[in-house]
């Protein structure tokens, strides 16, 4: 299957090819040959080798926030800044970092069963073995709790799956939930199943999703085992992100903090990760509903929704401390607008090894790095000032990341032109996402970089992977545009308090997608499970760091930031048009089910061995007053369109810009993702202030486009998306005339 797949792909190769943009004519300008001639001399410094002896030292101790490697490997990390000439600094906050106390898990009915709630060393892991240093299998953020229920088996756990409860009369109130992880981020699990009335939840990881159903585990194989587990957050993230004890404001020593009982993003019921060999036995002892097709996994039992027989006991204890945690900053200061910041960031913090999530990612990060201080120490110097970040306590919820930007709020605002955000790292395909008005320069960078593995440009191998993944119908218009689109940023990784709390563009850039899984988040995750499955041999490491090190020079060196509107304009429009069909869709949808609930239909198509609820009549979706939205559409777009003719013109006709009129168009490009910003934020969330960029309120990592009028659609709450229309044509029409503005600047 595989092998057919290369094949498809390579046909694919051939024919993109046909329809790349032309390349740039013979006579390339001056400034173009110069950028060709510095990044072929940056790309003749990168070496894995640097990569390799990196990943192995940091990865050699497990290094959570609070443990003993955490404040080693920051230093070791600014150790290498400071000697290639970067001013460093570690900035400390103290954070709540609760670490489980009390871990008890046992089925009480119909039979006794005690989990192991471990993973056991291998012998082919060299690390897997330090257990005294390791965290426990947990969910970091969950509260204490001591409950005995029946199991009900949720599915993955999101609303819809209590939906197919709800007409199979099954029911999680007073129960405890065990839910399959996937399908959306993990705190969305806990949180759902709070609000129906569970009063625990356990989370494992079923071999359909990332075990042996997906191939062979490890060690023989990239794939979760039997006893592997999952650690992870489980704080409400789309609240906010960060320290759970000081929302919008940094983590300081002297800071001003909740009480436990006020911090909004805790879980409201205890919820605990394990691994499938231990959720076999509970599984196998439920009855009730057999669950329906697309709820069944790969373990070799038949799935059943419950409740009971199968009966646990949950306990769980925390310590509720505060930890430090350490923030690597390293500045290259700008030549000529040293006030100008193109951050570049990475988290350093691990689960446990995190050889792949995340140092994959971040000795790329720190390989480019050192090419560009080499670069800058000779003929060229950076025009913007150059800011590398290693983040600490990502994996608890973006918490250094978040505690740096609130804690610098100001000075960012006034100075911060973009972030640069990757995380782990391996073998595949590019991926990229982000703020659309950086979608040309990323398309530019993509298709001047070769793949390791097929020998084309990875803009070229993203598209054919694209094209395959593509409906046949929908393929002609892919292949008709000559860029690839970014994806839009939900949440996941340090990206968030920089593009949706300050409103500064941002990226997200990575590869992967042939790297395997199974150790993400366990004490697999080491360095000897990457060198054998993540990228073998760094080459995916050394072409993230040509990638993103493009990215980094371009934007730091150029005279005028190569921000585009149209990008942004399209993608916008393509949004309103979602959230004006999402309505259309949803009317279809509520009368056919309405009339077949007045037909009885349901009852008639019942599983006679089953007891099934007919669902409750709803309200029809009425017709949402959208003109706001597509004026301000209208009106953006042909903004930019205006923008584009007179760029083109003073671009053809050779005019100079004068240095006054190219400062002032700097700062309209670094200022415009902030027109895009709403005061006082999405409804219920202020913290989220980005219009048009959000994670979703019950899907966490996933992303929401135009978040205030998707989302009130989705609850149907129709009041407040008729407000949230005319907030989104408020700021959409504001960056219409910013456009304008920027426009004038060089007529």
């Amino acid at each position: 299957m595989r092998a057919l797949r290369a094949v498809v792909i390579m046909i694919l190769l051939v024919l993109l090819a046909q329809i790349r943009p032309a390349a740039q004519p013979a006579h390339a300008t001056d400034d173009t040959q110069r950028e060709q001639a510095l990044e072929k001399s940056y790309d003749s410094l990168l070496t894995s080798g640097n990569l390799a002896s990196w990943l192995k030292v940091l990865s050699a101790h497990a290094h959570h926030p609070g443990s003993p490697a955490s404040r080693p490997n920051a230093e070791r990390i600014a150790g290498l800044f400071r000697s290639w000439g970067y001013e460093t600094s570690i900035e400390e906050f103290r954070i709540l970092y609760p670490k489980p106390v009390v871990r008890t898990l046992e089925m009480t009915a119909p039979e006794h069963y005690a989990p192991s709630l471990r993973e056991p060393p291998l012998a082919e892991d060299s690390t897997s073995g330090q257990t005294a240093e390791q965290l426990p299998l947990f969910n970091v953020y969950s509260v204490d709790g001591d409950v005995t229920g029946e199991l009900v088996y949720v599915n993955y756990g999101v609303p819809k799956d209590y939906e197919e409860l709800a007409r199979r009369g099954v029911s999680v109130k007073g129960k405890i939930a065990i839910a399959r992880y996937g399908g959306s981020w993990r705190g969305i699990k806990p949180k759902v199943a709070a609000e129906h009335g569970a009063i625990g939840c356990i989370i494992y990881s079923d071999p359909k999703d990332d075990g042996y159903f997906q191939g062979d585990v490890y060690p023989k194989g990239p794939y979760r085992g039997e006893w592997g587990g999952q650690r992870g957050s489980v704080q409400d993230m789309p609240i906010h992100t960060g320290d759970p004890l000081t929302p919008f404001v940094g983590a300081t020593k002297d800071a001003k903090r909740l009480s436990l009982k006020d911090a909004l993003i805790l879980t409201k019921i205890p919820v605990l990760p394990i691994s499938y060999g231990d959720a076999l036995p509970l599984l196998r002892a439920m009855g009730g509903p057999v669950a329906p097709a697309s709820w069944r996994g790969a373990l070799p039992i038949t799935y059943h929704c419950g409740p009971g027989p199968a009966t646990v006991h949950l306990n769980l204890k925390f310590s509720w401390d505060l930890v430090p945690i350490y923030d690597v900053i390293a500045k290259l200061a700008g030549a000529e607008s040293p006030d100008e910041w193109v951050i570049r960031g990475n988290h350093h913090d691990g689960w446990v090894y995190g050889a792949a999530d995340p140092l994959s990612g971040l000795v790329s990060m720190l390989e480019e790095a050192r090419a560009v201080a080499t670069i800058a120490h000779g003929s060229w110097k950076p025009r913007r000032t150059i800011v590398y970040c290693a983040w600490d306590a990502e994996e608890p919820g973006l918490v250094g990341s978040t505690e740096w930007v609130e804690t610098h709020a100001e000075e960012l605002a006034r100075k911060a032109v973009v972030y640069i955000n990757s995380d782990g790292n391996g073998r595949g395909y590019l991926g990229a996402g982000g703020s659309h008005t950086l979608e040309e320069i990323v398309n530019d960078v993509a298709r001047s970089v070769t793949d390791p593995e097929k020998h084309v440009s990875v803009a070229d191998r993203f598209r054919a992977q694209e094209l395959l993944e593509t409906p046949v119908a929908d393929r002609e218009e892919l292949r008709s545009r000559k860029n690839f689109r970014l994806y839009p940023l939900g949440s996941g990784s340090d990206y968030t308090p920089f593009l949706q709390h300050l409103g500064i563009a941002s990226l997200n850039i990575g590869y992967g997608g042939e790297d395997g899984g199974g150790s993400y988040h366990s004490i697999y995750d080491s360095f000897d499970h990457f060198i054998r499955f993540g990228d073998p041999g760094f080459r995916y490491g050394v072409t993230q760091a040509q990638t993103v090190g493009r990215l980094v020079l371009r934007l730091a060196g150029s005279e005028i930031l190569p921000f585009h509107f149209s990008s942004f304009t399209g993608a916008v429009a393509r949004y309103a048009e979602e959230v004006m069909k999402l309505t259309e869709e949803m009317r279809r949808e509520t009368d056919e089910t309405n009339r077949l609930i007045r037909e009885n239909v349901f009852e008639l198509n019942a599983d006679p061995t089953e007891v099934w609820v007919t669902p409750e009549v709803k309200d029809s979706v009425p017709y949402l007053n959208f003109a706001p939205l597509q004026n301000a559409v209208a009106h953006i777009c042909a903004a930019s369109a205006h923008y584009d003719v007179i760029w083109r013109h003073a671009d053809s006709t050779g005019i100079r810009l004068s240095a006054e009129t190219e400062r002032s168009l700097n700062r309209k490009f670094r200022e415009f993702e902030h027109a895009l910003t709403v005061q006082g934020g999405l409804p219920g969330r202020p913290w989220y202030v980005h219009a048009v960029y959000a994670p979703g309120q019950y899907t966490g990592y996933g992303v929401k486009t135009l978040p205030g009028i998707r989302e009130a659609i989705e609850l149907r709450n129709w009041k407040q998306a008729e407000e949230q229309i005319v907030v989104a044509a408020r700021m959409l029409e504001q960056a219409a005339a910013f456009i304008t503005t920027t426009t004038s600047l060089i007529r």
